[in-house]
């Protein structure tokens, strides 16, 4: 394992890694913990107490977070026709049909999210290996399939995120940056925890929010007792 730097070592010991802080101790703390020299983007990570083996026990959806992410996502539009250039128009950085398969076949990934069209899909088939391991395949459940491309651009470039919980039952999302104020990152933090107990499955038994840990992109996670954050945000 990597050592860490001296400076990474000096943020650390503000951080206790045996407490659980509440929501408003961690969401203080996390801006005392900047150690890098770019603008370091504010991460959320969740264990939920669910098996993603079972189909039914999934957790996948979006939220639309109401001040973004502070990050400029960069979009492929798989479509044809006019589709192009409403896509384009809405801001998407690439839109096409065959020319884009070909090149992702040929290794480009030059961007964030995909979106395409329902009659694109059956092409994009042959790209499930590809870009479904590294969580970029269209879907409707995350919304980014669907047959008005321009309204879709348009909330994924203002804040839409899409998220699903991983093998290890865990879930992973960005809810801004270190130079956004606090009410900002807090109203982001209360949007994203909402929608997640929204989807919790109803075969998921137990507790559901197991761990809850807020840090930033170069920073040490700093953990939040789950057991407040249901009343946190309902606040």
């Amino acid at each position: 394992m990597a050592k860490k730097g001296k400076r990474y070592q000096e943020i650390a010991k503000k951080v206790d890694k045996m407490k659980l802080y509440t929501p408003e101790e961690a969401l203080d703390l996390v801006f005392d913990t900047k150690s890098a020299k770019f603008t370091e983007t504010v991460e959320l990570a969740f264990r939920l107490g669910v098996d993603p083996r079972h189909a039914d026990q999934q957790v996948r959806g979006t939220v639309v977070l109401p001040h973004g992410t502070g990050k400029n996502v960069r979009i492929l539009v798989i479509t044809s026709g006019d589709k192009i250039d409403e896509a384009l128009k809405a801001g998407a950085e690439y839109a096409g049909d065959d020319e884009y398969i070909s090149k992702i076949q040929g290794g480009w990934l030059d961007f964030d999210l995909v979106i395409a069209t329902p009659d694109m899909m059956p092409k994009l088939g042959k790209l499930g290996k590809l870009l479904g391991t590294k969580g970029l395949m269209p879907n409707p459940k995350s919304g980014t399939v669907t047959t008005d491309v321009a309204k879709t651009v348009d909330e994924f470039k203002k804040g839409k995120l899409a998220f699903k919980v991983d093998k290890l039952g865990s879930i992973h999302v960005p809810i801004g940056k270190v130079d956004f104020d606090k009410e900002k990152i807090t109203e982001n933090f209360k949007t994203v925890v909402d929608q997640i107990i929204k989807l919790k499955p109803d075969t998921s038994k137990g507790q559901y929010l197991r761990t809850v840990a807020i840090s930033l992109t170069m920073g040490p996670g700093i953990k939040i007792d789950p057991l407040l954050v249901n009343s946190y945000v309902s606040k």
